[in-house]
């Protein structure tokens, strides 16, 4: 980023301020008019030809005003933006909100969806808790066709996970069982590292079964597991700069696609710490789904044992100050929850 005096950070800061507000191009008059600046319009105009010169503004016509690029919005985000927090009154307002709803988890991700939506206007993602470390609970081996088996894994917290295993030779239901119950008696309660140090005491056969395990162990570390919750999707359709636009559409295809959505949580915010906010602008050249727009992320929950993650979706022209601060207070209400339902 280009080093800014105190000026350019001044006129920068309000450009970004006004053009979230009104989604036009901001001209040097407007800018004097408006804040009532005790400069000339024509220094705002060379202040803004510099900032255009460094990378933070763009003109989207030659007679028009000028918008704020992404690494307006970047350096905004980093070096002005400073930490905000949601009035004390909209603070009591949920709080008062999730403690209305029980101990009921899935109340609590519908109302921080609701939440989020409603403070940021933008899309809103919450995913479920989920152990953190994936336990083996307990497996059997289930005879099909042939050299055809179907395993069925159970994992810690009840979830049941099914595969295919195509074997070298057929292989009777009795010994199918027996190694199922071998298996299940030494693994256990444990994680996949648990698994690994036994490595040597189990046959042919059983090895060929715990190499399957192992990568669905693997597999489950990097996944969303329980059920996603969104709100707000029609809130991004609904701004002027995805008017009859791809962008918005291929944007929500991340918060509706299973896959897209994993990728972009197992890479940033699920290798986070719990309640760190993180923002994306662009797509940050990754994801070219989101190359229009801005997503904010967090992680929730109890570190080492239950975590979920949540965020908002929206433009690169979003309120950065309050999508920040709504994002980091549900984070933090929802890991005290957790938090407290663990220690019952």
């Amino acid at each position: 980023m280009a080093a800014l005096n105190e000026r350019q950070k001044l006129i920068l800061a309000l450009i970004v301020h006004d053009f979230v507000e009104t989604a036009q191009p901001i001209g040097s008059n407007h800018l004097v008019e408006r804040y009532n600046l005790d400069i000339s319009s024509a220094t705002v105009r060379n202040v803004m030809v510099d900032l255009t010169d460094a990378g933070y503004l763009r003109q989207p016509h030659t007679s028009a005003g000028r918008v704020p690029t992404e690494e307006a919005y970047r350096y905004f985000v980093r070096q002005l933006m400073g930490h905000t927090e949601l009035p004390a009154t909209t603070q009591r307002t949920i709080t008062h909100q999730f403690y209305q709803a029980g101990r009921d988890v899935s109340r609590w991700m519908r109302l921080a969806a609701s939440v989020l939506a409603h403070q940021s206007q933008a899309a809103s993602l919450v995913t479920a808790p989920r152990p953190e470390q994936a336990l083996f609970k307990h497996l059997s081996l289930i005879s099909t066709q042939g050299r055809q088996v179907l395993m069925v894994m159970v994992w810690s917290g009840g979830e049941v996970r099914q595969q295919m295993l195509t074997l070298a030779e057929p292989v009777s239901q009795e010994q199918l069982s027996t190694a199922a119950a071998r298996i299940t008696q030494l693994c256990q309660g444990k994680d996949l590292e648990g698994i690994s140090a036994l490595r040597g005491q189990f046959d042919a056969l059983e090895t060929d079964v715990l190499k399957l395990v192992n990568e669905d162990l693997e597999r489950a570390r990097r996944l969303i597991s329980g059920e996603v919750y969104r709100d707000g999707l029609t809130n991004v359709l609904a701004e002027p700069e995805f008017a009859e636009s791809e962008s918005a559409r291929k944007a929500l295809r991340v918060l509706e696609e299973r896959s897209l959505l994993e990728d972009l949580l197992s890479r940033t915010v699920l290798n986070s710490g719990v309640d760190d906010v993180q923002i994306l602008i662009g797509g940050e050249g990754t994801w070219q789904e989101l190359r229009d727009c801005s997503v904010v992320l967090a992680r929730y929950g109890a570190p080492g044992l239950v975590t979920g993650a949540l965020g908002v979706l929206g433009p690169t022209r979003m309120a950065y100050g309050r999508t920040v601060s709504a994002v980091r207070f549900v984070s933090g209400l929802l890991s005290d929850l957790v938090v407290d339902s663990l220690a019952e």
